[in-house]
């Protein structure tokens, strides 16, 4: 059985004592001073640690608590540096932020290499391969997870430009936005794509009553009519260049070219960066621009078309160089982001699914508002130099 604690206090110690109790701004010394105090007014440590302070604790800790307070006064109660609980995934990682990393390391990669046959990981097969940690239990497990910003989420759809010459292609696009940058007098960039839109209005989030009600899309019996755009957005200033047609075929995409060189009329040379959709390609298209080398690859097209323009093209010599992107990597392609406002402001649950007429005018006055550039595009569409 431990011998009973006994201490005489001066009063200049309890009111220290008293003072530490009451207005410490560690918790932890407020409640070693309630116990040393207990203990002085004949509590017995087993007494103190069991029932005497607001939480319990072991009476092992009230004892060296007392103790240390014996040997050095109320310094003693202090937590000495580098005591105390040690981080889980201490002595591995020094860091949090290095622990991540190595979780984030072994969440990413499938669950077949490490030996299991699952798809998807678990926490006890995260606990299992990750033996560096010291936690003992699935729920600590969690905790940790949480307190590293590891979360259980919701995947989305994924895939990666298969193009074998994806850096090559990407070099280049940088490399001529770059003489667009330092000499934007003389070189035009601008990235270009095209886009269809209906009659019927899209679906989206918007506000309504809480509940079983919903917002409603107003939609027309008349068929879903399609709409096409062909645009280019200028990297530097904003400007959008635009044509809507009811089908974007290669004489549109012919004329598209002429408009975008006058609207560039003392450029000498505009980079227009595209995806490869096989029309941009075609004979009757090139024939109205410059020659063209392609780097790293020619695109493809279809075996059967003609390898000369036809005799209706037009010929002409317009300075606009085809820049491709990688196949399937329509996040290289900030353009992207303009079709997205267009959906956001005009086309997300419109009132004119009765009126084709007017939807095509307020996409036009959408488009419009670009057409002496914008820098808050700019900013929209992630340009904005670094």
């Amino acid at each position: 059985m431990p011998k009973p604690l006994t201490i005489k206090l001066t009063a200049k110690q309890r009111r220290e004592l008293e003072d530490t109790r009451d207005h410490h701004q560690k918790p932890y010394m407020r409640e070693r001073a309630a116990a040393i105090l207990k203990i002085a007014d004949g509590a017995s440590g087993l007494q103190v640690g069991r029932s005497g302070l607001l939480k319990q604790r072991d009476p092992d800790s009230v004892y060296s608590w007392f103790h240390r307070y014996e040997d050095e006064g109320l310094g003693g109660l202090v937590i000495r540096k580098g005591r105390g609980r040690k981080p889980a995934f201490s002595p591995k990682h020094a860091t949090g932020e290095k622990a991540r990393d190595a979780l984030l390391n072994v969440v990413r990669r499938e669950p077949r290499f490490f030996g299991y046959c699952r798809s998807r990981w678990t926490l006890p097969m995260i606990r299992q391969t990750c033996d560096w940690l010291r936690v003992t239990t699935v729920g600590g497990l969690s905790q940790l997870l949480h307190r590293l910003g590891i979360g259980y989420k919701q995947a989305r759809s994924y895939v990666h430009s298969p193009d074998r010459h994806y850096e090559d292609k990407v070099s280049l696009t940088q490399l001529c936005l770059l003489k667009a940058w330092y000499a934007p007098e003389r070189y035009v960039f601008v990235y270009q794509d095209e886009l269809t839109y209906y009659r019927q209005p899209t679906l989206a989030r918007a506000y309504e009553c809480r509940g079983h009600t919903q917002p409603l899309a107003h939609r027309s019996y008349r068929s879903n009519t399609q709409f096409r755009i062909v645009a280019a957005l200028n990297a530097i200033t904003g400007q959008v260049t635009y044509r809507q047609h009811y089908k974007i075929h290669r004489t549109n995409l012919s004329d598209f070219y002429a408009a975008l060189r006058a609207d560039y009329p003392n450029a000498e040379e505009i980079y227009l960066t595209q995806d490869n959709w096989p029309v941009h390609f075609h004979p009757d298209v090139l024939a109205r621009l410059q020659p063209q080398t392609f780097y790293p690859a020619p695109p493809r097209v279809p075996s059967n078309w003609p390898t000369k323009p036809g005799k209706t093209a037009v010929q002409d010599d317009l300075p606009i160089r085809l820049l491709l992107l990688p196949t399937y990597a329509s996040w290289l392609n900030p353009i992207e982001k303009p079709w997205r406002k267009l959906k956001q402001d005009v086309l997300h649950l419109h009132r004119l699914s009765d009126d084709w007429q007017a939807l095509k005018t307020r996409v036009a006055e959408f488009l419009d508002q670009f057409s002496r550039g914008s820098p808050q595009l700019i900013k929209y569409a992630g340009l904005l130099p670094s």
